[in-house]
């Protein structure tokens, strides 16, 4: 008797055990939960919001009808200075408007990433865009030095090379009607970012088909379905039914493609370093990888392959993607705006003339309208629609001043508290009317140096802003110029599409849900007046 009841002793204290740490556990978060939500209850929220669940059944499954869906709360609540959403039993705090953006972009205290943002640590690990704190701030101060303008200066030999290598395709659709440039021109900043972050070429634009390049689309969309539906946020469900499968073999393709170039770039650094100049006397180009494998922390220790992959992965995801969308909204607004294409033409040929020399440091500097036309369209097309940080400790959001109140007007608000989620919609922030007159209409000069006096500084953040910012703002803005200054030498283009008609999809990137339609016409030199 004693045996049998021995036999049933510790699957029974085992049982126990997990029915006691399951309570526990429930009644952490139970409790968590009905604190914040008697917190938060005096911030407006979204009709139609249930206990536990939040407001995600109302979500649209399609990723763009879900962006139009945000789209329509902001403007619903555009009077007021916020308000709530829960996915799940996670609460959101939406921010849009520059007075209540920036309190918590400024305060150090903030500077975590929300919790959507823990599906991006199995590819991307803590680099900089994940991490937070102490380990943050180390990275960010090893980093910075390697986004100095000299170091981006050298790579434009790249940029040239591949925006010629494009160049020559779109010259085989000219004169031949619409087409899709989307992936024409994702794969030249694919090809670029590959080339410049880890030394290695990929012939994207040549082998669009190559596993790397399919996997590097795929899982950004994999992720991002994730972040839409929190009944796949636990892993147990995630793997059960949901894209836990596809996204682990997804993740090993990226992960060893770039471990295989680390590993054979750190096999090579000495000889790199003992090798800096070729047989011709031409200085070897450096990568981002290159400097990382040689930079060290303030006590002289250097980054482990790990904390290189982090970061060569996270360059990989930010630094191809944004600036392709970007590019490719440039390119349908300039075809819908013959007036504005008219005068990038006209700036084109002052600097270049009829030349086809590759563009160098000092032709960027003089392309001013163009990086006009860029900034404009950042602000109407947003390549980041919209991001989040986790407030680290009680915040007070003020209501926004009235017509004819200062901004520094005392008013009202409301107190969000310590954990809680503040999304910052970018998409709608630019679109605010008391900064951007017409803010659907495309107007270049608005970012003319004397249109742009005045207007606070956290109105417009295409690139995030405060101790976060975007540490590769400059190499995107260099790449663009780059890229698009030499398609517009070569070509003129027609959109084929009306505004109505893109469909924007907010996802990590914003993308047009059909790609950008355009029709390209080789361009005859202009004519100067004599």
């Amino acid at each position: 008797m004693a045996d049998l009841l021995g036999g049933f002793t510790l699957p029974l204290l085992g049982a126990s055990v997990f029915v006691a740490a399951l309570t526990c556990f429930t009644y952490r978060m139970l409790s968590d939960y009905l604190h914040k939500w008697f917190q938060m209850k005096p911030i407006p929220e979204l009709e139609g919001t249930y206990p536990l669940i939040g407001n995600a059944l109302q979500f649209k499954p399609n990723a763009g009808d879900f962006f139009n869906q945000i789209m329509e709360y902001t403007r619903e609540n555009y009077h007021r200075p916020l308000f709530k959403i829960w996915v799940g039993p996670v609460p959101f705090v939406v921010l849009f408007h520059p007075e209540t953006v920036e309190p918590v972009l400024t305060n150090a205290v903030h500077m975590e990433k929300s919790y959507s943002y823990s599906f991006l640590h199995p590819w991307l690990g803590t680099g900089l865009l994940t991490s937070t704190g102490p380990k943050w701030r180390r990275r960010r101060k090893m980093l910075t030095p390697t986004f100095h303008f000299s170091i981006l200066a050298d790579f434009l030999e790249v940029m040239n090379e591949q925006a010629e290598i494009l160049v020559e395709k779109l010259d085989q659709q000219a004169g031949k009607g619409p087409f899709n440039c989307f992936s024409y021109v994702t794969l030249c900043a694919l090809d670029i970012i590959c080339e410049t972050a880890m030394g290695k070429k990929i012939y994207a634009q040549s082998n669009s088909e190559s596993e790397y390049v399919k996997c590097v689309s795929k899982m950004s969309d994999i992720i991002s379905r994730r972040q839409r539906t929190p009944w796949f946020w636990p892993n147990f469900a995630y793997y059960s039914i949901g894209d836990g499968r596809e996204h682990d073999s997804t993740l090993k393709v990226l992960h060893s493609f770039t471990y295989k170039v680390i590993t054979e770039r750190a096999e090579n650094v000495s000889s790199v370093e003992s090798d800096s100049d070729s047989d011709h006397g031409r200085k070897k180009r450096q990568a981002f990888l290159d400097m990382l494998l040689k930079t060290t922390d303030e006590d002289g220790n250097k980054m482990s392959h790990r904390d290189i992959q982090e970061e060569v992965d996270t360059f990989m995801f930010r630094g191809h993607d944004t600036t392709a969308a970007s590019m490719n909204w440039v390119l349908h607004l300039m075809g819908s705006h013959p007036e504005a294409q008219s005068k990038v033409h006209q700036e084109l040929q002052e600097v270049f003339g009829e030349s086809n020399r590759p563009i160098t440091t000092e032709d960027l500097k003089k392309l001013k309208y163009l990086e006009s036309v860029i900034k404009e369209a950042l602000r109407l097309f947003p390549s980041v629609p919209f991001f989040a940080r986790s407030l680290g400790e009680d915040c007070h959001i003020s209501e926004c001043p009235e017509e004819g109140e200062g901004p520094g007007s005392l008013r009202h608000g409301f107190k969000v508290p310590k954990g809680a989620n503040a999304v910052i919609i970018t998409y709608a922030l630019h679109r605010d009317p008391r900064y951007f007159p017409e803010p659907e209409e495309f107007r270049p000069e608005r970012f003319l140096p004397e249109n742009s006096v005045g207007r606070p500084p956290y109105a417009y953040l295409p690139f995030s802003a405060g101790l976060r910012n975007c540490i590769g703002q400059r190499f995107a803005l260099i790449e663009e110029k780059v890229v698009l200054a030499s398609i517009l030498r070569k070509f003129n283009v027609e959109a084929c599409q009306k505004r109505e008609e893109l469909r924007p999809v907010g996802e990590l990137i914003l993308r047009p849900e059909k790609g950008i339609w355009i029709k390209l016409e080789k361009r005859k030199p202009l004519i100067s007046p004599s």
